[in-house]
Parts: C-alpha cells; structure tokens; sequence
C-alpha cells in the first residue's frame, strides 16, 4: 500500500479538470465507434443509446448549473417535492432519457463535446470549493466545483463503461482517473446516499486506504456519516485496501466485491475485518 500523501486540493482539482478533459473526448469517440445504439448496455434495462443521452442529460445538468448564463428550465425536469435520496436520483434517471428524442442520438457526441467543453470554459478561474447549485440531489442543494467536476468525472467513466461492455469494445479506466473520482466525489456522495434506516444504531468506523496515496476516514454514527482526507490517528474498526479503479468499480455496482477479492484489488485487516462487507450494505444506490 502506498504512503498516503497531503491533500493539496487546488492541485487535485487541477488534475482532475484534466482528466475530465482528456476522458470526455474519448467517451465522444467510444458513442461514434459503437456499431448499435439499441444494444444492451451495462445498465440494465438501457440501451447504449439511452447510456449516452443520460450522459448527455449529465454534461446539460452539470453545465447548466456551473454557467453563469443558466437558462435551463428546472421546473420542467426536476421531480416535484422531497424525496429521500435513492427515489430522488431513480426518478431523475428516468428523467434524463425523455430529453433527447430518437433523432437526436446520433449526434450525442456533438452535444456532450460542446458542454464539456463549456464546462471546462466556465469554471476555469473558480475556485474548487465554489458553491454550484445541485437542485437535482434537493431544493437549494449545492455541491462545490470540485466535487461537481469530480462528478462528471465520474459519470463519464463508469456510464463509458457501460457503453463499452454494450459496444464490445475497449474501455481502460487508470488508477489516477479512478483515484480522483474518489478523492474529489465520493466524499460528499458517500454522505449523500448513506441509508439512513439501515444505519440507524450503528457505530462504525472505517480506515479506506486506496493504493497511491488516498486515505478516507468514514464514521458511521446512528443514521450520520462523515468522511475525511488525512484524518488524524485514530482507532478504527476495519481497514479496507484497495486498488483504485477495482474500489471504483465495486462502489458503483460494476464490479461484484468476491471477484475484486479474489483478484487480490481489495483487502480487510483491522480489529474486525468482517465488517468490510457492511462499508457497502450501508450505501445506497438507485
């Protein structure tokens, strides 16, 4: 395991605005390449086609919200009143589908390179912990750039693999790529979709090491979370090791936890290593 090494968070920020830089043309290249649109994909139920306009719906949203000349009509997207978290981001999938129609999926790629690119524009001189308005996680929700970036980061490499393994075709995620989608989302997501009932009672503290350098403390409290980069010495009851892009994989689903295990990309040691299988029961996705 590699020593952790000090957060600098403008100099991680950086990096991951170009990683997304260096990704979304690659995704632009992956939906030219793939020979069927109406093949399954990775997400059940979807489509490639329906894989790139969510992405499309993503690069809007997260453009839309960080562009100082907004003028996308949330009311018309967004889901009426409060929901808790799952049924909120579930209801906006299903969303994000119905906002591109059938003829314009050919051309998915033009729109995701102009957002991308737009994004990248309007938050060059931002600062990373700029507040960007997230209505879709809840009214008056906000998110700062780093994570929102760290975000569209994130939905651009799993979601790529989706359409990869749909296409059949290549789709490599480094160990940096995955390292900062860690680093700069999963922090502020993991707190986000914490189960709230299934947490309800339960005190748990655990030590994430990710090989080269990342190191995340997460508290579980009855029914809270908190996660910290560089936490200061503590007594843990689980540490969990593991490769960068295998935890990214596992975290979204994308990769069952027995074969990262039983490939060696992910570890339990501590005073209760059984408890590594609960890090996940506690997350809950849509």
């Amino acid at each position: 395991m590699g020593t952790a090494m000090a957060f600098d968070p403008v100099a991680e920020h950086e990096r991951t605005r170009a990683a997304l830089a260096a990704a979304t043309p690659r995704l632009v290249q992956l939906l030219r390449d793939a020979p069927n649109l109406d093949a399954a994909s990775g997400v059940p139920m979807w489509t490639v086609g329906d894989v790139g306009t969510h992405l499309a719906a993503v690069y809007m949203a997260y453009g839309a919200a960080a562009s100082p000349d907004d003028t996308l009509d949330w009311e018309s997207i967004l889901p009426p009143g409060d929901m808790p978290f799952v049924e909120r981001i579930t209801a906006m999938n299903a969303q994000s589908l119905n906002l591109f129609d059938g003829a314009q999926r050919p051309h998915l790629g033009d729109f995701i390179t102009e957002r991308g690119e737009q994004f990248l524009r309007d938050t060059k001189d931002l600062a990373p912990n700029t507040p960007i308005a997230a209505p879709w996680y809840g009214k008056d929700s906000t998110l700062t750039l780093s994570t929102v970036t760290g975000l569209m980061l994130s939905e651009t490499l799993v979601h790529g693999l989706d359409i990869a393994r749909g296409a059949r075709l290549p789709w490599p995620i480094g160990p940096d790529e995955a390292r900062l989608v860690i680093g700069q989302s999963m922090p502020t997501m993991m707190q986000l979709a914490l189960d709230k009932a299934r947490s309800k009672g339960v005190t748990l503290a655990f030590d994430l090491a990710i090989k080269g350098g990342l190191r995340l403390a997460v508290v579980v409290d009855d029914g809270t979370m908190t996660v910290t980069r560089d936490a200061p010495p503590r007594t843990y009851d689980c540490r969990i090791t593991a490769a960068p892009t295998a935890f990214l994989l596992v975290a979204f689903r994308r990769t069952p936890i027995w074969k990262a295990i039983a490939r060696g990309q992910l570890r339990a040691g501590g005073r209760r290593p059984w408890l590594a299988t609960r890090f996940g029961e506690l997350i809950t996705t849509p």
